[in-house]
């Protein structure tokens, strides 16, 4: 069966609930717990998410020439090269040995972009904001409310428990997976197989306006040096940043390619705006590669490139064109407590966050 035509955007796709607002309040009063717990520990204010990058890299975008009308929407409605920067992570508000297996989340920036903005989005860059999975944790911010304050009651610095919960995790995880199913909520709370973040392939879980469409987005490695290293898991009894250490060796003799990738909504009962848990099926909703991300062989780890992008920079889904317009419950929740994380790391570390020209 051909896909049907993909579903035009409307601002009548999303369905606005009318307690929101007080569950955003509630999303950055269980992030100040974290920002504050974790900045007093380490003299340092850090991400209330993916605290902990594993690696920085410096590359570009390359949109593709000659695309169809429902793919050349936004930033791919022409031919170009960008330049990008990318930051993998692991999605702990707190800073941890790698023993403690996280899901890997990565963030690209993409430079010198024009074009409407949305609202209270300095500069001419676009966000995109990925984890290794298809699906969210939570169907909706209330949900996810619940799940992030059990995380901020053991945002401390007790990981010799931690440690012990990642690895009963990581066995229920396996034990599941040996019986075809994943557990996204077993992954969040320390179950996933850590896993090199360089073979991983990374989704938008969420949709987002695609111009006059509607998509979510995947990157995912194509390169041989990428693709050798999916699934492979790191040693992290060697060392609390073995994950970070490996990708920098691995990142100095590595040429990086991965694609860009486009799925359109074709029917909103099936691939649904409000509800993140429901992966949007291959079969009715194909990706179609839009872009080509490339990066050079690199020092992943250089004091330069982590003063720059690590403390300087943040990522955010309210970054960007207004043809990029994050949709549904979870994106609509995740605007304010963004600047406002960025805004506590400003002010306590006393070092401006802006969007690199």
């Amino acid at each position: 069966m051909s896909p049907l035509n993909p579903v035009r955007y409307s601002p009548d796709l999303e369905d606005i609930k009318p307690n929101e607002q007080e569950i955003v309040s509630g999303l950055n009063d269980a992030f100040d717990v974290i920002l504050k717990r974790t900045a007093n520990d380490y003299g340092h204010a850090v991400r209330s998410v993916h605290a902990k990058a594993h690696g920085i890299l410096s590359g570009t975008i390359t949109v593709k020439e000659g695309l169809p009308e429902e793919l050349a929407q936004g930033l791919f409605s022409r031919a170009g090269t960008y330049e990008v920067y990318m930051r993998m992570s692991t999605n702990a508000g707190d800073i941890l040995p790698d023993t403690i297996a996280l899901p890997r989340g990565l963030a690209m920036k993409v430079v010198g972009v024009e074009g409407p903005r949305l609202p209270g989005a300095d500069g001419s860059t676009q966000d995109f904001v990925m984890v290794n999975g298809p699906v969210f944790q939570a169907p909706n911010a209330e949900k996810f409310l619940g799940s992030l304050k059990m995380l901020a009651k053991t945002t401390d610095r007790m990981e010799g428990t931690k440690e012990v919960l990642s690895s009963v995790l990581q066995t229920v995880n396996r034990g599941l997976d040996a019986v075809g199913i994943s557990s996204p909520a077993v992954q969040s709370l320390g179950g996933a197989p850590n896993i090199d973040p360089l073979g991983e392939t990374y989704f938008s879980v969420t949709p987002f306006r695609y111009g006059n469409y509607v998509a979510k987005f995947r990157l995912k490695p194509v390169s041989v040096g990428l693709t050798e290293l999916t699934g492979r898991e790191i040693d992290t009894s060697v060392s609390d940043d073995a994950i970070r250490e490996t990708v920098q060796a691995e990142m100095r003799n590595i040429r990086g390619e991965w694609e860009f990738q486009v799925q359109l909504c074709r029917n909103v009962e099936d691939q649904p705006i409000e509800d993140p848990t429901v992966e949007w099926r291959e079969n009715e909703a194909p990706f179609a590669t839009v872009a080509i991300v490339s990066a050079a062989p690199q020092d992943s780890w250089g004091d330069e490139k982590v003063a720059k992008v690590d403390e300087q920079m943040r990522f955010s889904v309210w970054t960007g064109l207004a043809a990029h317009q994050p949709l549904g419950n979870i994106n609509r929740a995740r605007k304010l407590p963004y600047e406002h994380s960025t805004e506590f790391r400003q002010s306590f570390n006393r070092c401006p966050i802006h969007e690199p020209r």
